[in-house]
């Protein structure tokens, strides 16, 4: 990871897991091991190039891990580390917050296969 100042511990946090899509690639891995394929399917407006660079992000600062199996085909997964995983309670409550934030503000949120909406 590069060399980077930061002002603040919230500052470091949000620049590891920010942006549009990391948050949902760390939701899609909450519960298990992924391939790149269920990834996809699971974060359907995402591009594959999109995809790529967030999973790649996420490995470098050590948020996922990316597994490579020595098969043909080549096959990879990928999972949270225990920094990842250490995230999952803190992503809930923002799914939470969200879903009680919608209902009092009468959103409509779209169900899809990687938003568990009660």
């Amino acid at each position: 990871m590069e060399a980077k100042e930061y002002n603040c511990f919230f500052q470091l946090a949000t620049d590891m897991i920010g942006g549009k899509w990391k948050g949902m690639v760390l939701w899609a891995l909450k519960k298990d091991v992924k391939r790149n394929g269920e990834l996809k399917k699971l974060i359907p407006n995402i591009s594959q190039k999109m995809l790529t660079q967030q999973l790649r992000e996420l490995e470098e600062v050590g948020i996922v891990e990316r597994i490579v199996y020595p098969v043909i085909p080549p096959k990879v997964e990928y999972r949270l580390t225990l920094s990842g995983e250490k995230l999952i309670p803190i992503l809930e409550q923002l799914h939470d917050w969200g879903k009680e934030f919608a209902k009092e503000n009468s959103i409509n949120i779209i169900k899809d296969a990687n938003c568990v909406i009660d």
